[in-house]
């Protein structure tokens, strides 16, 4: 998967991170474009999910959203 391919499934999954973390903000979210740490340190600091634990549940989000796309 190239950058462009990767910043469009990005873009389609946004909503499900903020289902799965109602605290953040598009500005959290803007972290994942490059700083990832950031991103789940902000995860960290509002819902109290640690690094690992935040690593597993967008991994869920992006196995749920590729499981979804390919039963369309």
């Amino acid at each position: 998967m190239n950058n462009d391919q990767a910043k469009g499934k990005y873009e389609q999954i946004k909503g499900q991170i903020k289902q799965a973390w109602g605290k953040l903000t598009d500005n959290d979210l803007k972290l994942l474009d490059g700083k990832k740490d950031e991103f789940f340190g902000r995860v960290q600091e509002l819902h109290g999910d640690n690094k690992e634990v935040a690593e597993k549940k967008l991994a869920e989000l992006q196995t749920k959203y590729d499981a979804e796309n390919k039963a369309a």
